[in-house]
């Protein structure tokens, strides 16, 4: 196959181990109901993930004012979703291409349908915290299936661009939605938050039942659950370890998840490069532009779970803000989303990925060092002090989410689809619970009279971002020596 000299300039496809051939970017086609049916549906989990994220957010003080939950447990309420949610979205990925896309995504509905139904319904904290893990581990059957769905029904190129962008502006929608809904919803009570994405759960379910195409043919291969057990198990001792330290010190058992985390992601890693059939095909990371791609997801997702939970408790708790005001405060970042996403398409067509992505992590670093600088006034100015920063994180959005999908999972066969997807999903939510850890650690400890007990969470914060940005850019200088090569 002849490669031209400017081609690997752009997503470094020539450049990748082990992995099928680039395709061509395909020219524009039309697309007929069918297509835009499965793209809907497929776009309403995307919906749901984004709506439950915003929605218990803003819920967060309601809920540890009613079961007299600190801090460090309120966070559970957030890491139990993502770590059931990130443990498990690379199984979730390959278990969709292996036994069909469309039955993992309808069974993964249900359960999570039920897991959000029971949440609303009790009352101790360790049942709360358990349904949302259940729950994050249906969303990591459902979120690699949609995106496997479209990343297989949409040709890749300019059609899978496009289909991308619009699959955000599900995210955006639902995640403007959630904060919305949460806040008129909490301000009811907080468990309505939880019982109603049980109804929105129902109408996909009916809708891709009837819409989402099988597998013309399922993949062959083997489902690697020793990988994944030790994957999920290593990230829950390793974020029990980073969320306790700070208030225990290092006590037997806390001692003993931090073994256990090192062995168990040490075995991961081990079997991976042993099994036939691994849950992570390592030689993928040989490839620089999936790396980078799946270095911002984590820098985008673990800096902005973060900024939202020091957001929400900041305004609510110190501020005394009622919880619409706090959704109505960050609607603003999901409304720039929505309405700059369906360009994204033609954004990356036209700038292309690279570009696209430090554009993004810019965006945040922005954002974040704006609201440092200018959120902690005793009496602040909305337009001026915290506006400006939403705005920023809703075109860090906008530009970034489509962006690191295509890059993560452009020139990938389709039989490693749920891999490509699921592995850039997992990526984005480890990011978010690590980095969620070590900021609960930071900022727990005493009632907050002031934004300083703040602080030390957004200086992390701004740091993961920064981290994201300063990795996003070494694409510049890998197109710099291409460029002088040629």
């Amino acid at each position: 196959m002849t490669i031209t000299a400017t081609k690997p300039l752009e997503d470094e496809p020539a450049n990748r181990i082990d992995t099928p051939a680039h395709t061509p970017a395909h020219a524009p086609s039309r697309w007929g109901p069918k297509l835009w049916a499965v793209l809907f549906v497929a776009g309403l989990a995307m919906f749901l993930d984004a709506l439950d994220v915003s929605m218990v957010g803003v819920a967060l003080p309601s809920i540890g004012a009613e079961l007299g939950l600190e801090t460090a447990s309120l966070q559970w309420i957030v890491n139990g979703y993502i770590l059931g949610y990130g443990g498990l979205l690379l199984l979730g990925g390959r278990m969709a291409d292996l036994l069909g896309r469309r039955q993992v995504f309808l069974t993964a509905l249900v359960v999570f349908g039920a897991a959000s139904l029971i949440g609303g319904l009790v009352d101790n904290e360790a049942l709360l915290i358990a349904s949302r893990i259940v729950k994050g581990v249906a969303a990591a059957f459902t979120a690699p299936a949609a995106l496997s769905i479209i990343t297989t029904t949409f040709k890749e190129g300019h059609d899978r661009n496009k289909a991308l962008s619009i699959f955000t502006v599900f995210g955006a929608t639902g995640y403007a939605s959630g904060l919305i809904a949460s806040g008129l919803l909490t301000s009811i009570d907080w468990r309505l938050t939880f019982f109603a994405p049980v109804v929105v759960v129902a109408g996909v379910i009916i809708a891709a039942f009837f819409v989402v195409p099988k597998n013309a043919e399922r993949e062959k291969g083997h489902i690697d659950f020793a990988g994944s057990a030790t994957l999920t198990g290593g990230m829950l001792a390793a974020v029990y370890t980073i969320v306790t330290v700070p208030e225990t010190g290092f006590t037997p058992l806390v001692t003993a998840t931090t073994v256990a985390a090192v062995v168990l992601l040490g075995a991961f890693f081990i079997i991976e490069n042993k099994v036939a059939h691994p849950l992570v095909r390592l030689s993928i990371f040989k490839v620089k532009s999936i790396v980078r791609a799946n270095l911002a997801a984590l820098a985008i997702f673990g800096s902005y779970i973060s900024f939202q939970t020091i957001v929400s408790l900041y305004l609510q708790n110190t501020l005394q803000w009622e919880p619409i005001q706090m959704a109505l405060a960050l609607a603003p970042a999901g409304i720039i989303v929505a309405v700059l996403s369906p360009f994204a398409g033609k954004f990356i067509d036209r700038y292309g990925t690279k570009s696209m992505i430090i554009a993004s992590m810019a965006a945040f670093v922005l954002g974040y060092l704006w609201f440092i600088a200018r959120g902690g006034s005793a009496e602040p100015n909305y337009v001026v002090d915290y506006l400006p920063a939403f705005l920023l994180l809703g075109l860090g959005f906008a530009l970034g989410f489509s962006s690191v999908m295509v890059q993560a999972t452009e020139g990938i066969a389709d039989d490693e689809q749920g891999l490509a997807s699921g592995l850039v999903q997992t990526s984005g939510q480890i990011g978010g619970a690590v980095v969620l850890a070590v900021v609960t650690g930071l900022i727990s400890g005493g009632a907050a009279t002031s934004i300083a007990q703040y602080r030390p969470g957004l200086y992390m914060v701004t740091a993961v971002a920064l981290i994201g940005l300063a990795a996003s850019a070494t694409a510049l200088l890998g197109r710099r020596t291409a460029v002088e090569a040629a």
